[in-house]
């Protein structure tokens, strides 16, 4: 009987462990959650702009990246160019890079061939507010929107956005 006593609270405390470690956040927002307003100042820096575009039945797809972050800029090159093929044009891309100079940034954008017409970058990088309200601490990343702001998709690829664009 006592066995039996201790089998239970050994099975009692590893079954609260393992609830416990499976509902941290793995960084960033997550689905579900409603994204914070993205505001960018103006080249003088005296005016802030209010990035997310209203639309009413229409998604949106918030990409940061930075140039010097490899993985972020092919992702969102790839994302940009998925939309500028689609035939439907149910989604409006946002791009914010965290590059700290204006001028890679529009060198970047030259290169990598990101035609949006909101394309932002945050030269205050990852000391920027922007960067704390999305908790992008662990690496960049893109959400997908409705049009109500919920989270709907997170690190979305450009193979999978066909299916919004459908």
């Amino acid at each position: 009987m006592r066995h039996v006593k201790w089998i239970f609270v050994v099975l009692l405390i590893s079954s609260l462990t393992s609830f416990v470690s499976k509902d941290k956040p793995t960084g960033g927002l997550n689905v579900g959650d409603i994204a914070p307003d993205v505001e960018i100042r103006t080249m003088s820096g005296e005016q802030l702009v209010q990035a997310l575009p209203s639309t009413e039945g229409k998604y949106v797809l918030l990409s940061f990246w930075a140039s010097y972050d490899a993985q972020s800029r092919m992702q969102n090159a790839s994302l940009s160019n998925a939309l500028r093929m689609a035939s439907r044009q149910n989604v409006e891309m946002v791009s914010v890079s965290f590059d700290e100079y204006r001028s890679v940034f529009e060198e970047t954008v030259r290169k990598d061939q990101i035609v949006t017409p909101a394309c932002f970058v945050e030269t205050e990088g990852e000391d920027s507010e922007l960067y704390r309200r999305f908790r992008l601490n662990r690496g960049f990343a893109n959400y997908l929107l409705d049009d109500n702001g919920v989270i709907i998709a997170k690190n979305i690829s450009a193979a999978e956005l066909s299916s919004y664009l459908d």
